[in-house]
């Protein structure tokens, strides 16, 4: 087992969710818990940090407090969970908090017949609940054009290729399941996963999630509060594993100028951004979770298009060549005292020479990585601890192959 990383949602049982499939629920009870002392210190960690750095900027963030899953089939063998927590505090099984899931779910870190077992079992599951997935790529534009994006008003990009069928003005043609089942997609449907989340800041995460005092942060905050996270800010990050035509997974090399994981593989990804559900507000500091709580549908929008934003400004590939994002789950990193963060599927109407030329062109993030890598999906699902790659990959790309691994959102493709 990699102690660098654990799952801690995959949506297996419906091979991904969409965006019509989750919703979120937003509160101030879901922020993150304050006292005068550790605000101090937080306060002295960002002022040596921007002394030391001073081109950083501190930003609003999503800070996940837990969620709540729909069961697909109460009659098929459950996924093992501990006992979890809801928002409120009591024991559910379907209510999971995020303190007592971490490293509990199925990792990659098993053997290789463990994990194949747990991939046996996954599949067998999907199959008794979903039957074989019909799964079509669609044109983002069009999904952009029917969703509306309040982060990029863009109408066309050069390099765009009309290959996939867009998204019709029925959402029920795109389900993989029978209308009648839990989360079906046409109007009024009921969500399947539910995000409670809060406001949070990159200076919080600074000073508590990567500060060196994080350990001490989770062992006070469970004596106190009974939720070892909840002094630590916990921002929800986004990734995406891209898929290009000729089913190439892409994956970028990090930059010596970056915070975190520098010189190491990793997916493209960010930070969903509460900002960007106001359009015209400077102020950051200004947002307060009662403004949100009337804008939940833009929150997650936000949280799906965001994905698609990072893809753009850091591999330079147009946002017309990318399929919906497909939800995968979510996973955590635990060099950073288990921040989480939502993975998501996306395939790419370019193929990987086209995407390769996109990214030697250098798009709006280019000083982020310094070198674009492909693997094939087989080579994606052998990864695991004993191959030599692996070491290379840094947290977030760890996550983001088990949850692929896991939920498979294009295994009727791999066939071909």
């Amino acid at each position: 087992m990699d102690p660098e990383v654990s799952v801690l949602l995959h949506c297996t049982a419906w091979g991904g969710l969409l965006e019509p499939q989750v919703q979120v629920e937003l509160s101030a009870r879901f922020n993150r818990q304050t006292e005068p002392a550790l605000e101090s210190h937080i306060e002295e960690v960002w002022t040596e940090r921007v002394t030391m750095e001073p081109w950083l900027f501190n930003g609003a963030k999503f800070r996940l407090h837990s969620f709540s899953l729909a069961s697909p089939q109460p009659s098929c063998p459950p996924t093992p969970q501990p006992p979890c927590m809801n928002g409120e505090g009591d024991r559910d099984g379907r209510q999971c908090s995020i303190q007592e899931e971490e490293g509990q779910h199925e990792t990659k870190g098993n053997a290789d017949s463990e994990r194949a077992e747990v991939l046996r079992h996954q599949r067998d599951q999907i199959d008794r609940v979903i039957g074989e997935r019909q799964h079509n790529d669609k044109d983002l534009s069009s999904y952009k054009q029917r969703e509306g994006n309040p982060r990029d008003t863009q109408t066309s990009t050069p390099g765009c290729r009309d290959q996939h069928p867009a998204v019709g003005s029925s959402a029920v043609e795109a389900q993989p399941f029978p209308q009648s089942d839990v989360g079906g997609k046409g109007e009024g449907a009921t969500p399947i996963l539910t995000l409670r989340l809060g406001l949070t800041c990159y200076r919080d995460f600074l000073g508590t999630n990567w500060s060196q005092r994080a350990r001490k942060l989770r062992q006070r905050a469970e004596v106190e509060y009974g939720d070892p996270l909840a002094l630590l800010a916990q921002p929800l990050g986004v990734g995406g594993v891209l898929c290009t035509a000729d089913r190439q997974v892409v994956l970028i090399r990090r930059s010596q100028q970056v915070a975190e994981a520098r010189g190491l593989l990793d997916i493209p990804g960010g930070h969903p951004e509460p900002k960007a559900v106001f359009e015209g507000l400077d102020e950051e500091d200004r947002i307060r979770v009662e403004m949100l709580q009337w804008r939940e549908e833009a929150v997650v929008r936000e949280l799906f298009s965001s994905v698609c934003a990072e893809i753009r400004d850091e591999v330079n590939v147009p946002l017309c060549s990318l399929g919906e994002p497909v939800l995968m789950g979510i996973a955590l990193n635990h060099t950073s005292a288990g921040r989480p963060s939502a993975e998501f599927y996306i395939s790419c109407s370019l193929t990987s020479t086209e995407v390769r030329e996109l990214y030697w062109q250098g798009g709006i993030e280019a000083q982020e990585s310094t070198d674009i890598v492909f693997l094939s999906q087989t080579e994606v699902l052998r990864l695991d601890q004993s191959t030599p790659l692996w070491s290379e990959l840094c947290p977030s790309a760890k996550g983001a192959v088990l949850l692929y691994q896991l939920v498979l959102p294009d295994r009727e493709d791999k066939s071909n």
